[in-house]
């Protein structure tokens, strides 16, 4: 709270700069933040989507090559020379056959130049190739690689580089040439393997595949097999090893970044189901945010444009609202120090010019009602002096009233010395020392010796009865609420009925309210009647204070009575009325419990 009040301390002035900055410039930083991390979440995205579909179509160039050694081997395991060299298992083969097969194989060599050699190996280890050639005294059933084929039992098979195999070739292709893929040969009968086909694919078509892919400016494609040898790389690669902590064989696919050498490297892969080989593109991570880089730089230019172009602007309308509130603030001080003739002058037509003018229109008001309140001071003091002569009169009757009941009790004329007595103190009350706020003991005498009179008058017509609860007498009523209402019982209930009637006058406190009960016997009133006098005492504070109305009509009266509850205790007190055609009437007074020194919150 402390903190809130010393931000209310500050000048207006630096809290408008601050909201322009605040509402212009921070949504402004926070877009463009968003902006950033949108662009660089997207284009990396876009960079890995678009590096996998690559990759994609490079696993689909090396499965068509692997599908077409594939089918190679088929084909030579279907030629009938083929299966009778390998099914006769004899240590020889005629020199005419052994052409004809060379040249069978020679074909496919011819048709596919990515086909480095073919071989085609018997259960006896002999063999026959177009390409390849085999030393006398080496058993080519002992080689690894026949080993493999014949485990994966007429499966083909992707042996990798090959490695310590006594084979060489005719045009000196070296084992890190080439790409071998084996496949054994099943009889569909007695399913004993009668030999094994070997193919070698020339890694230079690899290469020619992958040389030309660039990712970025240094980024690369490159080939691991499923146990993450190196199948092809360039020859100037960015790392020399693949993370010893990531085996791309465990995903299908994936991208991931990695620290090598201080420089964060991006490795993107995708695994080929067919061959087992993982292709995997390589490229510093920096050089895939160029673009981000360069959308960074425009969104730096238009924050820094703005920032040069909105703290002037924010000030130049922070310094237009603030100017003329501090003049405006200016004038007030003139008039509070008591010089009001200042005037607010500047020609504007916004809330600051409305202000102005509202507070040159104050000024001109202030200085007519000084001028009315001097007025009003004079026209007060000479109405104190004509009221303090009109109370000579009062105090004189009051005098004069006790004179003559003093005089008549002299002569023994009890009964008019009573109803004189009677009348005094109504006099007596009603001066009440100017005071508005009497005790209910005061009130309720005052309201005895009214029905004193009265009784005098109506003598057996009028019976009434007073029941005040001694615990109420000392709290403080209204004077004369209680004289209108019992004159209304009187005039308006216990004189328009056949025979006596009865007033019931009754106080008491009741859930922290002073109740005051009239009630008579009189001839009521009908509903319509009621109904009138209801609406009646709602608008009671109007009807009163209207020049228009005539106050000698019915219920004016107790109408005054309610406006003055209403305008001296508020909505919450007031008049309750109910009556009943031939049965009576009974009005409810409810007041607010005072005692001595409170005063009533209207």
């Amino acid at each position: 709270m402390r903190n809130w009040i010393q931000i209310n301390n500050i000048p207006i002035r630096f809290k408008l700069i601050s909201h322009f900055l605040i509402i212009g410039i921070i949504p402004i930083l926070c877009l463009g933040l968003l902006i950033n991390w949108t662009v660089k979440r997207v284009v990396e995205e876009q960079v890995n989507e678009n590096t996998l579909q690559l990759i994609s179509k490079v696993n689909e160039t090396l499965e068509f090559y692997m599908n077409n050694m594939q089918s190679i081997t088929y084909y030579i395991g279907s030629n009938e020379k083929v299966i009778d060299f390998l099914g006769t298992g004899s240590d020889q083969i005629l020199d005419d056959a052994e052409y004809e097969l060379q040249r069978y194989l020679r074909k496919f060599t011819t048709l596919s130049p990515e086909v480095a050699g073919i071989l085609v190996v018997n259960n006896q280890g002999n063999y026959i190739s177009n390409e390849l050639i085999v030393p006398n005294n080496r058993d080519l059933t002992k080689e690894t690689w026949y080993k493999k084929a014949i485990n994966n039992k007429g499966i083909f098979t992707i042996i990798g580089q090959p490695t310590n195999r006594s084979i060489s070739s005719l045009v000196n292709y070296k084992n890190d040439e080439v790409v071998t893929a084996v496949r054994a040969i099943i009889d569909p009968f007695s399913q004993e393997v009668q030999g094994v086909i070997l193919i070698d694919l020339k890694l230079r078509v690899i290469a020619e595949t992958l040389v030309d892919v660039r990712l970025g400016k240094s980024g690369y494609l490159m080939v691991v097999d499923g146990l993450n040898e190196t199948i092809y790389q360039p020859d100037d690669p960015l790392i020399k090893a693949l993370p010893e902590d990531r085996l791309f064989t465990s995903e299908n696919s994936g991208s991931f970044s990695k620290e090598i050498n201080n420089e964060k490297i991006q490795f993107i892969y995708q695994r080929s189901p067919f061959t087992n080989w993982t292709t995997i593109g390589v490229f510093p991570t920096k050089e895939t945010i160029f673009e981000i880089r360069e959308i960074q730089f425009y969104l730096i230019v238009f924050i820094m444009l703005i920032l040069f172009f909105g703290i002037p602007v924010s000030y130049f309308f922070a310094n237009s609202i603030s100017s003329p509130i501090s003049q405006l603030m200016s004038f007030m001080r003139k008039a509070e120090a008591g010089k009001l003739n200042v005037r607010y002058e500047e020609n504007r037509y916004d809330e600051i010019g409305m202000l102005g003018r509202s507070f040159n229109k104050m000024l001109s008001q202030i200085n007519e009602l000084m001028r009315v309140t001097e007025r009003n001071e004079r026209e007060k003091r000479q109405a104190e002096f004509k009221s303090l002569q009109a109370n000579i009169n009062p105090h004189f009757l009051y005098n004069t009233l006790d004179t003559i009941q003093w005089m008549a009790r002299r002569k023994n004329a009890d009964e008019v010395a009573e109803v004189v007595e009677s009348l005094a103190k109504l006099f007596r009350i009603g001066l009440s020392k100017g005071r508005d706020m009497i005790t209910v003991d005061s009130e309720f005498e005052h309201i005895e010796s009214y029905l004193l009179i009265q009784k005098t008058r109506y003598r057996e017509k009028l019976n009434y009865q007073i029941n005040v609860d001694q615990r109420a007498k000392s709290l403080y009523v209204l004077k004369f609420i209680l004289q209108p209402i019992v004159e209304n019982a009187i005039y308006h209930g216990i004189k328009q009925r056949r025979g006596p009637g009865n007033i019931l006058v009754s106080v008491q406190e009741k859930e922290d309210k002073l109740i005051i009960v009239v009630q008579d016997d009189g001839i009521g009133m009908s509903k319509g009647q009621l109904h009138q006098m209801r609406q009646a005492l709602n608008e009671a504070v109007e009807r009163t204070e209207s020049q228009t109305d005539d106050k000698e009509k019915k219920g004016y009266g107790i109408l005054n009575v309610q406006a003055r509850i209403l305008l001296a205790f508020g909505k919450d007190y007031g008049i309750q009325i109910d009556s009943q055609e031939q049965e009576g009437t009974t009005v409810e007074l409810m007041l607010p419990i005072l005692k001595e020194g409170e005063r009533p919150n209207a």
